[in-house]
């Protein structure tokens, strides 16, 4: 017994020298290891409050080829909204406009469509023509448009982002990153344009003669994909900015740097289906839901019904929503006149002691002031009691 047990020994000993059964040294698990990615960079947010979902290099300055044009359609939505110009106004093409190379509508020198389809073509078809067109026509020349872009950016917190141009084409000091491309969704996501443009899968321009398809293919193969805008150069390799929206939930990743041909889209279904998987909306209150009265003083009527202005509701762990707990905010009373959508208080969600998300409680309806003969009838009542 004693001989077998020292050949035991005298193997373990030669095993552990050449290495092995020696342990490997312990190591931390590197951010988001659940899920590995081809991409450069990328990034998962949650839509509605930002929260980060999963990253990688997500701060990196990288060139975006085409997904600039996220931007573009941004301070276009923002011209459109602000009256500065009409989705029907005639866009006429420069010479400028029609020099440059990569994807276009193949305009000609004073060929023109209206501002809605030239934003079409930019949303569709990733013209690089039509983003020059637009930039003249709504800042009056391409250069002054392309500082609007880099305002814009500078408004919406992208700390990793600077624009050479208005479509994507590489150029010395033109690059983003993918986190910034992510605020870049969010603005985007307000704005009932971009949204519209982003999501249409084929256009039929110069009466039928010239078809769009979109450049996103998500659009076809993924479910709940509505927007936004791909990208490819040889410096850029492929790029995706996206957003998807699945049973309450509204996702945005972006990709940048994917070497392979149609990459984008697949580690993009990746991440998504990564997050699906592990996250989900959970809604405390529907927009518009009654939270209350509020006392209106001197008022034609003597209260008011206090709604959520917004749905209420946080993206949460599977699994992990317990300790969530609602509090209300309310104005014990308020004077009119009183204002359809005046704020009267506040809905607050918490996990917790940490605030999670909050909406604005309003009223459901307008007030008017009293006359002073209903006021004198509503005081004598309540001294008298008749």
């Amino acid at each position: 017994m004693r001989k077998g047990l020292t050949l035991i020994l005298a193997l373990a000993l030669v095993l552990g020298n050449l290495g092995v059964v020696q342990a490997a040294p312990a190591t931390a698990p590197a951010q988001g290891a659940e899920l590995q990615t081809e991409a450069a960079s990328a990034i998962l947010m949650d839509a509605e409050s930002g929260q980060i979902l999963y990253q990688k290099e997500a701060n990196k300055e990288l060139a975006p080829a085409s997904v600039t044009k996220l931007m573009t359609m941004l301070v276009a939505a923002d011209a459109v909204e602000s009256g500065r110009v009409k989705l029907t106004d005639k866009v006429t093409a420069s010479e400028n406009a029609c020099s440059l190379g990569g994807s276009q509508i193949y305009l000609e020198p004073g060929e023109s469509f209206s501002l809605e389809e030239m934003l079409i073509s930019i949303a569709v078809g990733s013209a690089n023509d039509a983003c020059v067109a637009v930039a003249e026509h709504i800042s009056g020349s391409h250069e002054a448009f392309v500082n609007e872009m880099n305002k814009k950016a500078q408004d919406l917190g992208c700390k990793n982002t600077h624009f050479a141009n208005a479509y994507g084409l590489p150029a010395e000091g033109h690059y983003t990153s993918a986190y910034d491309l992510a605020l870049m969704g969010r603005a985007a996501l307000k704005y009932p344009l971009v949204k519209k443009l982003t999501a249409i899968k084929e256009y039929d321009i110069r009466d039928g003669k010239f078809k769009l398809w979109n450049t996103n293919k998500l659009l076809w193969w993924y479910q709940g994909a509505d927007g936004f805008k791909t990208g490819w150069t040889n410096e850029a390799k492929y790029c995706l900015a996206s957003t998807v929206e699945r049973d309450g939930l509204r996702l945005i990743a972006v990709v940048m740097g994917v070497p392979q041909v149609r990459g984008h889209f697949a580690e993009s279904m990746k991440i998504y289906n990564y997050g699906f998987a592990k996250y989900a909306h959970k809604e405390f209150a529907p927009a518009s839901q009654k939270q209350g009265v509020v006392q209106v003083r001197k008022g034609a009527e003597s209260e008011v019904v206090a709604v959520t202005e917004q749905a209420l509701g946080v993206t949460v762990e599977k699994g992990k929503d317990k300790n969530i707990w609602v509090e209300t905010k309310l104005n014990p009373d308020i004077e009119a006149p009183v204002q359809q959508g005046q704020k009267l208080g506040e809905v607050l969600l918490y996990r917790e002691n940490e605030l999670l998300n909050q909406v604005n409680l309003v009223a459901e309806k307008p007030i008017a002031k009293a006359g002073l003969y209903q006021q004198m009838t509503r005081t004598l009542q309540g001294v008298f009691g008749f």
